[in-house]
């Protein structure tokens, strides 16, 4: 990216993400941030919605102090739209929310809502909040990686029958379904391997359930399960393995090839189902579990894309 043109100069980018409780999301996010300015040159910084930090507007003040900027790309490192995308983010950063909010549809928030507690952004320059990053089918060369990955861990033969599994959220509204939805009829469509999706939360099918039709539909000896997420947390590293039978609630390891067992964990209080409230997982195969996206340089490409468009 030329960033002597005029389009890029007094521009700064915030790479905006969720926040994390546990450490592997902002060392991913740091690692995404610093191949972002490489490939741009662009002044970049991360803005955290939430525990961590630098928060958004601490992102601002940052890029402000460091830079002379008239304009700020706010872009979205999330897979899909939702609440946070287009609710909690905009308001965070001074701007309209895009749809009304199904928590609060007054839009009025109690006093200890983290909306009405948060710290205002201070900018006189144009901020543009950018869209998420939706079903990019270059995300399909990450998840083909991914497989191999974990296929190259098997206990099996080269020759065990496979199957795959698409693991992504689940959200409240409906943008997380048809992102999955559509990512996973471009995955269909170039997988030689019987294949199905599910949902961590929130939306069905969930995992057991898309896990149980595809064992059932087909004969399979080793699952591929996949977590479409762009980062290491709470939800890929304990939630979706204790739902695998892969963890018990009290460990604190991931590890990446397991033989499977029935033993499900409780889950964690703060979440939105009980994992023991889900049906059982039929399947005495292998499951493979690799690692979430990462700062793998496809994200790195496709979010830089996004800024030259934006340009």
């Amino acid at each position: 990216m030329d960033t002597n043109s005029k389009s890029s100069n007094n521009v700064a980018v915030i790479l905006l993400s969720h926040g994390s409780s546990l450490p592997y999301a902002e060392k991913t996010f740091g690692e995404i941030k610093e191949k972002f300015i490489e490939a741009t040159g662009l002044p970049t910084e991360i803005g955290y919605m939430k525990v961590s930090s630098p928060s958004i507007a601490e992102a601002v003040d940052i890029l402000k102090e460091n830079n002379n900027i008239n304009r700020i790309l706010a872009l979205p490192v999330f897979l899909a739209p939702g609440i946070h995308t287009n609710i909690d983010i905009p308001i965070m950063l001074g701007l309209e929310p895009l749809e009304t909010d199904p928590r609060y549809p007054d839009g009025v928030y109690p006093d200890d809502f983290y909306l009405s507690i948060v710290k205002d952004v201070e900018f006189d320059g144009d901020i543009e909040l950018l869209s998420a990053i939706g079903p990019d089918k270059s995300l399909l060369k990450v998840i083909d990686k991914r497989i191999d990955e974990a296929l190259a861990e098997s206990q099996l033969n080269e020759d065990a029958k496979t199957g795959i599994l698409l693991v992504s959220h689940g959200s409240r509204l409906n943008y997380n379904k048809e992102f999955i939805t559509e990512l996973h009829r471009l995955f269909d469509e170039e997988c030689s391997y019987p294949n199905n999706f599910g949902f961590m939360e929130l939306v069905e099918p969930n995992i057991p359930t898309s896990i149980n039709k595809l064992v059932s539909e087909n004969d399979i000896e080793r699952l591929v399960v996949v977590p479409v997420f762009i980062a290491p947390g709470m939800h890929t590293t304990s939630d979706i393995p204790t739902i695998l039978g892969l963890k018990e609630e009290s460990e604190h390891s991931h590890s990446h090839s397991h033989d499977h067992h029935h033993d499900h964990g409780h889950g964690h209080g703060h979440h939105h189902h009980h994992h023991h409230d889900l049906e059982k997982v039929e399947f005495d195969g292998e499951i493979l579990y690799p690692e979430p996206i990462g700062s793998d340089d496809v994200l790195i490409d496709i979010l830089k894309n996004r800024i030259e468009d934006a340009l």
